[in-house]
């Protein structure tokens, strides 16, 4: 053999070699979050305004990202979204995520990203003859994202646990009719409906609390003891291992949207009423985001105790260790429960 032949051999092979070797997989170019309704949501909000997660990637070199932020009405519906891969991101109540958790461990690995608030879920009803959730009849009907599985659906299963006896958690479950919150706010205050009370959180709580004949029965403070995790924001573990540069633009972009927050809350309801067209006054929003009960951050509150409850009463098979099982590593620095 030639010493040319022996050289056009290896450069083959060099190039065979360069072909068959696997190429980097590059990150997703489009990310889609989806939110809900109400100032729950206020920090994805802010997120999509300022476009914070365009503004995080470019910063950790992905360059241009392409950000949608589809609404939907519940936890559940976006936890169909999401395994079968229609959304990267999604957020809603306790509830969802646990029970989200518990069923890809094995496999998705489905984890909260982190929390987005602390704020109390609220039971409003117009029924003067309900005093207390052991009042309730046949007769009413409670309107709340998603049966059995919204943060509402699981506070009201705690709340029937204290009131009836563990073994009755589920005696008001057949009363709950699933509707999003604006849908709830217009069938209580409308008085025509059959749904005379609503689980819901601000300001739609608050908006119905300053209606006449209507009052509060419960909040979620009051079962649990305390403020509790209201709102996360959670995504597959393949997302995370496959796309680690966004999935830190989109952490770096809660944590930025947060901090916008906090630092000037009328800044944040105006935002919040332009975003939504909400007519209500600016003012009176203003009012409930300075409320000490409603906290902007990214710290998991109660979240364990909620799992315990949930695992339980069979929800799910399997109880968590610590808060943290449920989230990514990334926030395992917060002083979270």
């Amino acid at each position: 053999m030639t010493a040319k032949f022996l050289a056009a051999c290896a450069a083959l092979i060099a190039a065979t070699m360069i072909c068959a070797a696997p190429s980097a997989r590059a990150e997703v170019t489009e990310i889609r979050i989806a939110q809900q309704y109400g100032i729950n949501y206020l920090t994805l909000m802010v997120m999509e305004d300022r476009k914070l997660v365009e503004a995080a990637a470019k910063r950790m070199g992905l360059g241009d990202v392409t950000v949608s932020w589809p609404k939907m009405s519940s936890g559940a519906a976006m936890n169909d979204a999401l395994l079968s891969g229609n959304l990267e991101v999604a957020s809603g109540g306790v509830g969802p995520i646990v029970l989200l958790w518990a069923k890809t461990r094995d496999g998705l690995g489905v984890r909260a990203i982190a929390a987005l608030n602390s704020m109390p879920v609220v039971l409003n009803t117009r029924n003067p003859a309900i005093r207390s959730i052991k009042d309730f009849t046949s007769a009413d009907k409670i309107a709340l994202p998603a049966v059995k599985v919204s943060i509402q659906a699981v506070t009201l299963q705690m709340a029937a646990a204290q009131a009836f006896g563990p073994a009755n958690y589920n005696k008001l479950d057949s009363l709950t009719v699933a509707m999003s919150h604006p849908d709830g706010m217009i069938a209580l205050v409308g008085g025509q409906s059959e749904v005379n009370s609503h689980f819901t959180g601000p300001p739609f709580s608050e908006l119905e609390a300053q209606k006449p004949g209507i009052h509060t029965v419960l909040s979620s403070y009051d079962v649990l003891g305390g403020k509790t995790t209201s709102t996360l924001a959670w995504c597959t573990s393949k997302f995370r291992q496959d796309n680690p540069k966004a999935f830190a633009a989109i952490l770096a972009a809660i944590k930025d949207a947060t901090d916008i927050i906090n630092a000037d809350k009328a800044a944040a309801a105006a935002l919040y009423l332009r975003m939504t067209g909400n007519k209500q006054s600016i003012d009176s929003l203003r009012a409930i985001l300075a409320d000490p009960d409603i906290e902007y951050t990214l710290t998991p509150q109660k979240i364990k105790q909620y799992a315990d409850f949930m695992q339980q009463v069979g929800s799910i098979k399997v109880k968590p260790d610590s808060w943290k099982d449920l989230f990514f590593p990334e926030i395992y620095d917060l002083h979270g429960s």
